[in-house]
């Protein structure tokens, strides 16, 4: 996802300039009294980032004639849910690297990672309940909590070649689609926007994350790995299936179980059979869930009014489509 692109689909000066203040606050607000813990908590905002969260509250936000300052806590509240949950993936994933540097767990050990990766989310729990009120710190810790229960069964189907299309969309909605969603939320009541237009923008975002999280799996099998920043297939690598791999498994059982096996055992080169799952006709099916929940995301838009934003959310979707043709 590009930084100019982004800047172009959303045009607000204003927006850009609030980003840029939550970015300064995102170091402010996981200061410890431990320079150590500091130093971990704070190695994944260094290692930079779209803020693709944080963004979807700060436009949310200009919807609402509410406190820009609260908008900003907003998405620094579901940005520091976000890496917290950064933190532990990379430890169950046992990853090495992490938005192109090294993973966190690799270059200090796990329990490091993990003890880091809670205090960012004590830090967004501590924030909300200082000025967001206690409906945002309810929302963050349900959040959370469906978060939690998306990675689990992730880790649940891990190298499972049983798992249905419905599991995939249902692990990609805890894990992705609710965070998406919750920023638009809390990014709304921040901003006092009416319960119209609360659940209009909420339920666009839910839509917008399975489609960003569609497109990011189209993409770990069809971009290079200095663009992904791991290596191209990851995701089999690790046992996660995703949509583009379940469809495959649909098609020819057989033959794709038997491939996915020797991959795992470490028999066969995944570069050598990645065209399995990523060639026209795979992308083309997965695409149709796509434009599913684009037209989903598109008709809730339907009920804002403000038509500049609207658009915004309408192009905002339009790349993410693009990201995966």
């Amino acid at each position: 996802m590009d930084s100019n692109q982004l800047q172009n689909i959303i045009p607000l000066p204003s927006l850009w300039e609030n980003l840029e203040i939550l970015e300064k606050r995102l170091y402010e607000v996981t200061i410890s009294e431990d320079p150590y813990l500091t130093e971990i908590s704070q190695y994944l905002i260094q290692a930079g980032g779209k803020r693709f969260r944080p963004l979807i509250a700060l436009l949310s936000g200009e919807l609402g004639s509410g406190d820009k300052e609260k908008v900003i806590d907003a998405g620094i509240s579901v940005e520091l849910i976000h890496l917290g949950s950064l933190y532990h993936d990379d430890v169950i994933d046992k990853a090495k690297t992490r938005r192109g540097v090294e993973s966190t767990n690799r270059k200090w050990n796990a329990t490091l990672a993990i003890l880091a990766g809670d205090y960012l989310l004590a830090r967004s729990s501590e924030l909300a309940a200082d000025n967001l009120g206690l409906e945002s710190v309810k929302l963050l810790a349900s959040t959370y909590a469906e978060l939690v229960v998306g990675q689990t069964k992730e880790v649940q189907f891990s190298f499972n070649t049983t798992h249905s299309t419905d599991d995939y969309l249902e692990v990609i909605g805890g894990k992705t689609a609710s965070l998406i969603r919750t920023s638009a939320k809390l990014g709304a009541m921040a901003s006092d926007c009416n319960s119209n237009v609360t659940e209009a923008i909420s339920s666009w975002a839910w839509h917008n994350g399975i489609i960003f999280q569609i497109t990011d799996d189209i993409l770990d099998l069809n971009s290079d790995s200095e663009t992904l920043g791991k290596p191209a297939g990851n995701d089999i690598l690790e046992g996660t299936y995703t949509l583009p791999v379940l469809l495959a498994l649909e098609k020819n059982p057989k033959k794709i179980e038997e491939i996915l096996q020797r991959v795992k055992n470490s028999e066969l080169e995944l570069s050598a059979v990645l065209n399995e799952f990523n060639n026209d006709e795979i992308i083309e099916e997965s695409n149709k869930f796509v434009n599913y929940h684009f037209k989903k995301s598109n008709e809730a838009i339907k009920n804002i009014e403000n038509k500049e934003i609207s658009d915004i959310l309408n192009n905002l979707n339009e790349y993410l489509l693009q990201r995966s043709n």
